[in-house]
């Protein structure tokens, strides 16, 4: 594998315990990302996509393997230098939103400036900012249950850019939205990459490919090919 790669990731295992019984998330998962890109990472329910966006992300450590994101080793980091490595370098976008029910959406844009010392004064501006660039100017003070769920996502895009991080990664972000808004919030993921971004999305659904300038497939914790891909999710499908 080449060591210019923004994100590398080598022999990636991650098993869960449920029971007794040894559950393997991901069995030898190796890719590389390059910084500027667009990745999607396509896989049905159960294929480990998610736990492969939480590994890279420092939300957890993997079974074994390593994990490399601008240099460092995530795998190697403790629970304080994961924190920093969150804080200061990654974005997330949740299929739930995570907002804060009892915050308006400029409260919980600058949440996390919170725990960076960040005057009062600077989260605002710097969260009606990024609520100006997400087209939600005029919502600063609604709270999530006075917002559509495409408008709830788009808080949540502009919460994971308040600590202006190198990587975003979002995780089924289109999967709790209708059509329409889905297709926005993918346009908006699709133009903060054309700014510079570097940004890995997980998803089933294979309409977010026409955004990517990259696609991986996983199947039972594998990558495959495209071709070994769709058979599968063809006979998946089939009654």
């Amino acid at each position: 594998m080449k060591n210019n790669g923004f994100v590398r990731v080598a022999d990636l295992h991650k098993d869960f315990l449920m029971g007794e019984t040894r559950v393997q998330a991901l069995s030898g998962v190796s890719l590389e990302i390059e910084q500027g890109s667009f990745t999607v990472v396509m896989g049905p329910s159960g294929s480990g996509k998610s736990t492969l966006l939480y590994l890279i992300g420092g939300l957890d450590w993997p079974t074994s393997g390593s994990i490399h994101v601008d240099g460092e080793e995530i795998e190697k980091m403790d629970e304080n230098s994961l924190a920093g490595y969150r804080s200061s370098k990654v974005g997330f976008v949740f299929q739930s939103f995570n907002l804060v029910s009892s915050m308006p959406a400029e409260e919980n844009v600058s949440f996390p400036l919170r725990f960076a010392g960040i005057a009062p004064a600077e989260r605002k501006t710097r969260s009606q900012n990024l609520l100006e660039q997400v087209g939600l100017s005029d919502r600063a003070t609604h709270k999530p249950t006075e917002l559509s769920g495409g408008q709830q996502q788009r808080v949540a895009i502009a919460r994971a850019l308040i600590n202006n991080p190198l990587l975003i990664l979002a995780d089924e972000p289109t999967g709790n939205l209708d059509s329409n808004s889905g297709l926005a919030i993918m346009q908006l993921l699709s133009d903060l990459h054309k700014s510079g971004k570097t940004i890995i999305v997980v998803t089933h659904d294979s309409r977010i490919k026409q955004f990517s300038t990259n696609t991986i497939f996983l199947l039972d914790g594998k990558t495959v090919s495209e071709q070994t891909y769709r058979q599968a999710t063809e006979l998946m499908s089939q009654p």
